[in-house]
């Protein structure tokens, strides 16, 4: 076992459902606790869900010190205007291409843009892979476990497999697990094999795609990870420290 603390990691917001009494629809927000820092990774859209989902968990916003966004899309930002009507105060990490506009509207509502380019240390065991993309701008988040890495994704509009090669060069350590939107909905179920053995092949030991990733692709990471596939959806919980 290496460095690294262990993480619980909540899903507030996406399309699927994991547990009854959760609401689900098109989006992804994810809970992480365990690093001394409470840190609520993009929001989901703008439809009450994730406040739904908070309270469905047992969960406080007033105990989210942070919110990272990963991309400006609507799915992942949108619930953050209501979010902040119940923690004010609160440092929003967002990538610096992010509209000026966002930004106002985040400082209207009492919290404070901090603006990403590059990967850096967001806190204790966790990294931002910074700014990745080019049409598309996305921030990742990597996690350090004493198991391994645990790389979250939005949309992985960057590509999955960019994101998971930026992860290993900030923390030189095999990848525990990869979860969260790998943005393959519309790849070919041949070319999403080839991703997925590949993980399989750089010994990532666990994958949970879902959101954006599409229901093949699920099916494949399912078949070729077998147990090592993670279901994920509302209400789902991951210990880390579990796997």
């Amino acid at each position: 076992m290496g460095p690294g603390k262990e993480f619980t990691l909540t899903i507030l917001y996406d399309n699927y459902k994991y547990e009854e009494g959760f609401k689900n629809s098109w989006g992804f927000s994810c809970l992480i606790e365990g690093t001394g820092q409470t840190i609520l990774f993009d929001t989901g859209g703008n439809d009450g869900n994730l406040m739904h989902n908070f309270r469905a968990a047992g969960k406080d916003p007033g105990e989210v010190d942070m919110i990272i966004l990963s991309h400006i899309h609507w799915d992942h930002t949108g619930g953050i205007s209501e979010f902040l009507e119940s923690r004010t105060g609160i440092e929003v990490y967002m990538p610096r291409s992010f509209p000026d506009e966002f930004k106002k509207e985040i400082e209207s509502r009492g919290a404070t843009p901090v603006l990403v380019s590059g990967a850096r240390k967001i806190t204790d065991n966790v990294w931002s892979t910074g700014e990745m993309g080019s049409e598309i701008i996305e921030q990742s988040l990597v996690l350090e476990t004493p198991g391994g890495l645990v790389v979250i994704t939005g949309c992985a509009h960057p590509g999955i497999e960019k994101i998971v090669e930026k992860a290993m060069e900030i923390k030189d350590r095999k990848v525990l697990l990869v979860m969260g939107g790998f943005h393959l909905l519309r790849t070919g179920t041949d070319e999403v094999e080839v991703i997925a053995r590949e993980f399989r092949d750089k010994h990532i030991q666990y994958a949970a795609p879902s959101h954006c990733s599409g229901d093949g692709t699920i099916r494949v990471f399912k078949e070729i990870f077998g147990d090592k596939y993670l279901p994920l959806g509302t209400g789902r919980v991951v210990e880390t420290g579990t796997l």
